[in-house]
């Protein structure tokens, strides 16, 4: 299932997050595209302000098909959703209408795979045309490692310059499966 959106950005960066939830002070930017938080993640884009093209796509497991070659970055994480409403999240308008829940197995640990293209077209301006493009797939699965399929000079100078300053956050861990219970319980009343 896919669906796509223009999508409004502010301050160069995006989300997918669960239930409008931001918890920015445990982002980790370290592969310089895709930052994991305890749940959801932001998406970091070339443009300061204006509008990018975000297209979403719902799998119900791991692509079978190699990553594609007309993507300048590509980079896959894990992602925490506790409340299982894991979707595209504008910072100013919230939830994108119109795009399909990125979490359609329900609570749980999914997978993305972020795609990015013209990242460096308009690097830190602003642009009322989108110029940057973005492909968001989802299923759900374990908890793994970041993984960098594609990366380009721009995601390679970011990975550099996070390596070079240790204040760069580790991954957030998986919930344990008593955390899992306790939401659980704390959702279901």
């Amino acid at each position: 299932m896919t669906s796509a959106s223009t999508v409004f950005v502010p301050e160069g960066s995006f989300g997918v997050l669960d239930n409008g939830e931001i918890p920015a002070h445990t982002a980790d930017w370290s592969n310089g595209l895709v930052a994991p938080m305890e749940q959801g993640v932001l998406i970091a884009t070339g443009i300061h302000t204006g509008y990018v093209r975000v297209a979403v796509a719902v799998l119900d497991g791991p692509p079978t098909a190699p990553a594609q070659a007309d993507w300048d970055e590509i980079v896959e994480v894990s992602v925490h959703a506790p409340t299982g409403s894991l979707r595209l999240d504008a910072p100013l308008d919230g939830p994108v209408h119109g795009l399909v829940l990125l979490s359609q197995a329900g609570p749980g640990t999914y997978r993305l795979r972020v795609h990015a293209r013209g990242r460096c077209t308009l690097w830190d301006k602003s642009s009322t045309d989108p110029v940057e493009d973005y492909l968001v797939m989802s299923w759900p699965g374990p908890y793994d490692s970041t993984t960098i399929l594609k990366s380009s000079d721009l995601l390679e100078a970011d990975i550099d310059h996070t390596a070079s300053h240790p204040h760069a956050l580790l991954p957030p861990t998986p919930p344990t499966e008593e955390e899992e219970a306790l939401l659980r319980r704390l959702r279901e009343g």
